[in-house]
């Protein structure tokens, strides 16, 4: 990473860039599990949950990455619509869900095929990014060239370690990396079934207060800012239950928003910058 006494490498002197991003629109999943009992179009992520959520962002002025699933495009076009006035990007998730590491490589192209008609057929003439479901791929080479292949600038995997190295990676066909880390997601502290990723993480199994949360938030955005990097924040709308969560969110959007020395955008600009200035990521400077 970058020391303490690098020049910034973001527009307008920034020292850090980092990306408000959202994951799952709806009932996608629930649908390719079998498990929703409800009409289809009702889920109260997308009709409670997230018209609070894009007033808050609004509020502070900050435009957000949502990485929805293709399916759910023509099920909420309103949402969608709603997303893209606002200025916000709207990203690719997979079809349903699909537990995108244990796909097969047939399976992971007809995913590709027919969520790339889904977005056409919602007006969304290609998408620049990807964050697969889960996390991680089956085959990085496989899957990024699929990205290269269909016109896809970035993907925003898991980090696989806690330096979470971003820029345009050897091997990955050009496809610009912006990363994610499971103690930047909502999902780590409020969901059981991360009892076992908090454990991995030295973390209590035990569901945790949105204090714990804010805790590393505040500190994670004070160390990328020391070192010039990137963070990719996630909040998933059907997590966003109680007022204090929602407050939690508010004071995050605060911190990254009124800060000088963060670039806040949505992936896809962070995407571009980086393509367009290779010589400020090569991996000596990561």
């Amino acid at each position: 990473m970058a020391s303490e006494l690098s020049p910034p490498r973001w527009p307008d002197g920034a020292k850090a860039a980092i990306s408000f991003t959202m994951d799952n629109l709806g009932e996608a999943q629930d649908v390719n599990k079998g498990t929703w009992r409800g009409p289809v179009g009702t889920h109260p992520s997308v009709r409670e949950q997230l018209p609070r959520m894009l007033e808050l962002l609004g509020q502070h002025g900050v435009r957000a990455t949502y990485f929805a699933e293709a399916w759910s495009l023509a099920v909420y076009p309103d949402a969608v619509a709603e997303l893209r006035r606002r200025g916000h990007e709207v990203a690719w998730h997979g079809y349903q869900h699909e537990t995108w590491s244990s796909l097969s490589a047939a399976d992971e192209a007809g995913s590709f095929e027919r969520s790339f008609a889904a977005a056409a057929a919602a007006g969304i003439d290609a998408y620049e990014g990807f964050r697969p479901p889960g996390g991680t791929v089956p085959d990085a080479g496989r899957t990024y060239a699929l990205l290269a292949r269909h016109g896809v600038r970035y993907a925003s995997p898991l980090a696989d370690d806690d330096k979470g190295r971003f820029g345009v990676l050897e091997g990955l066909d050009g496809v610009v990396v912006l990363p994610f880390e499971w103690r930047a997601v909502d999902a780590f502290y409020y969901m059981d079934k991360f009892a076992g990723i908090r454990r991995a993480h030295g973390a209590p199994e035990t569901v945790l207060p949105p204090a714990e949360f804010r805790a590393f938030l505040l500190a994670k955005i004070d160390g990328v800012v020391r070192d010039n990097s990137f963070m990719s924040i996630l909040f998933h709308p059907f997590l966003q239950t109680s007022e204090e969560k929602l407050a939690l969110m508010d004071e995050v959007l605060a911190r990254i928003r009124a800060d000088p020395d963060i670039w806040c955008a949505p992936c896809n600009k962070v995407a571009r910058w980086v393509a367009e200035h290779p010589e400020l990521f090569s991996p000596e400077k990561l």
